[in-house]
């Protein structure tokens, strides 16, 4: 039984000589595996072209454990994306993410609308592409569940961590920012991809912005580990 699905490509990881596994979110099935042949054809060689990480694809394959690809081919071009060397960057930030967070196989159609579009915008994307990463990750959190009510704020009140809430009392716990923190995490509420070149922050602010939202998704998802591709984007927007 084959099913073509529409998918956005997360990572490929070693698995024989002669095969790659690749993880691809799919509209209609969440998160799948793939074998992915790693032989010197030509054919071989253009199908492993089409999985670089953030690729749109449509895939034709059939049902098993590990689904083995009758055909693939580019969903949307993305000409920019992996040659624009900042886009490539932000791109395997977002990935490593990605592959920490989505671990369901049940589909989630918003979750996959969002991010193909968001996609397809940073291939198009022209300015604030500094900002685009710091976006992205908190309004995904809208997808995941995990989205600050920030209907609760109020000047000077402190962000708590554990519950996604602002409060004017300390919580009984540590994980929760202080009001200044918690300010900027109100402003993040209020970008969008349509302003967010308009938003201007420092090295040292922008990587703190990124470890509040990195510690969060930690809080809310005991996968996310390590993100080894946060230094890279660190030094690119010095």
């Amino acid at each position: 039984m084959y099913e073509r699905l529409n998918g956005v490509v997360l990572r490929t990881i070693s698995y024989n000589d002669k095969n790659s596994i690749v993880r691809v979110y799919t509209d209609s099935h969440g998160l799948l595996s793939f074998l992915l042949p790693q032989s010197n054809g030509k054919t071989a060689r253009m199908r492993r072209a089409l999985f670089q990480p953030l690729s749109l694809v449509e895939i034709e394959s059939d049902i098993r454990e590990i689904y083995r690809i009758r055909e693939a081919r580019c969903l949307v071009p993305l000409p920019s994306l992996h040659s624009h060397p900042v886009k490539n960057a932000v791109s395997l930030f977002i990935t490593e993410l990605l592959s920490h967070v989505i671990v369901e196989e049940e589909p989630n159609a918003p979750l996959f609308a969002y991010i193909s579009s968001s996609v397809q915008l940073l291939d198009r994307l022209e300015k604030g592409i500094a900002n685009f990463h710091i976006c992205f990750l908190y309004n995904l959190g809208i997808f995941l569940g995990i989205e600050p009510d920030t209907s609760t704020y109020t000047r000077g009140s402190r962000f708590d961590m554990l519950n996604g809430v602002f409060t004017t009392s300390i919580p009984a716990h540590s994980h929760f920012l202080h009001p200044e923190e918690s300010e900027a995490l109100m402003t993040l509420s209020r970008m969008s991809f349509a302003n967010m070149h308009l938003f201007r922050f420092n090295r040292d602010q922008r990587r703190r912005l990124l470890d509040l939202i990195i510690g969060y998704y930690r809080l809310h998802n005991s996968a996310v580990g390590e993100i080894r591709s946060l230094d890279i984007l660190t030094a690119l927007f010095a």
